[in-house]
């Protein structure tokens, strides 16, 4: 019987498929919230940070992503504290591609060069020969696709990359990488507010390939949540997730907390068994 509670990333890495996103344990704690939250410096609250994401590991979470945009390295810092007891056993998912000249700016860069210095800095900084899961953060148009992830690919050659990964991109973009290298995730904006993804996730599921949504907890229609909600036992966060788990076998949903708390009801998510009429019903 297959185990819908894993998934094998690019074919050979096994995770658990509710993931931890770490972009938010940055700053200070009430920093942390919202679409605008500037993600700039390293958290004040380290010491709990680094218990949060241990703790993550002893409830079964071995599917880590951060990004050298957050808090400029200094988040793939603390997963690389916080994880180095743990390494062999979890997988931590990193992206390269965009600048961050100020806090409130997120700038696409994708000159090769660039990309590939960034990921050696992501070696160093996560304190591993081999990155688990590299993705081109966003596209940019400036430079040829074949470019951007023929750098990435000549990482992979090079043994610095296991494999790789795109993020907010359409069927075709994906398609188009594709025909220069493997692709192993797909990282889109996708809740049960947020389905412009349809297509992608449908496209990656025939294909094997991971679909990670990003800002996973989100209501949609908050009385229908809450009435599943309470027909599973479940909380509507939880109820969200495990939509997002029954919407298809490869996608991982990373939600992100500095909560012990939400922490325990995001990994419990992974227990929830929609029906097909529940699932419809929070579809709309």
């Amino acid at each position: 019987m297959t185990n819908t509670k894993v998934f094998r990333l690019g074919g050979d890495l096994e995770v658990r498929r509710i993931g931890y996103g770490a972009m938010r344990l940055a700053n200070a704690p009430h920093e942390r919230s919202g679409m605008t939250a500037p993600i700039w410096t390293a958290p004040t609250d380290r010491a709990e940070s680094i218990a949060l994401l241990r703790t993550a590991v002893d409830r079964g979470v071995n599917f880590f992503d951060t990004a050298d945009a957050y808090a400029l390295g200094a988040n793939e810092e603390l997963l690389a504290e916080a994880l180095q007891p743990h390494r062999d056993d979890v997988v931590i998912a990193t992206k390269v591609g965009v600048l961050r000249p100020s806090p409130a700016e997120w700038i696409t860069h994708g000159h090769p060069a660039y990309l590939r210095q960034q990921a050696e800095l992501s070696l160093r900084r996560l304190r591993t020969d081999r990155l688990d899961l590299l993705y081109l953060h966003r596209i940019d148009p400036a430079y040829p696709l074949a470019d951007q992830i023929g750098a990435l690919g000549q990482l992979q050659e090079e043994g610095k990359v296991r494999h790789i990964g795109l993020s907010e991109v359409s069927v075709a973009e994906i398609e188009e990488a594709a025909r220069i290298a493997p692709i192993a995730s797909v990282q889109n904006l996708y809740n049960l507010a947020e389905r412009g993804h349809d297509p992608v996730i449908d496209h990656t599921a025939e294909r094997e390939i991971a679909f990670v949504p990003y800002f996973p907890v989100s209501g949609g229609d908050q009385a229908e949540l809450s009435e599943v909600a309470a027909e599973l036992g479940a909380t509507p966060s939880q109820t969200a997730l495990a939509w997002l788990l029954h919407r298809a076998p490869n996608v991982l949903p990373i939600p992100g907390t500095s909560s012990p708390v939400h922490l325990a009801e995001n990994t419990g998510a992974l227990e929830l068994a929609l029906t097909d009429d529940q699932f419809k019903r929070l579809a709309g």
